[in-house]
């Protein structure tokens, strides 16, 4: 899940140790996409799951 405009990575509650710069996507079910979206903050949710 990428943030969009109006989002800020800089506003994570976790400093990360390096800038966040780059973005990915990958293609998830409609079912995983409204489960993301349904977080309190969906790219800090997707970050953690990555790692």
């Amino acid at each position: 899940m990428l943030p969009t405009a109006d989002q800020s990575y800089e506003n994570a509650p976790n400093e990360p140790d390096e800038p966040l710069t780059d973005q990915l996507s990958f293609r998830v079910t409609k079912k995983m996409k409204q489960e993301v979206k349904a977080k309190d903050d969906p790219p800090e949710f997707c970050r953690q799951a990555i790692q």
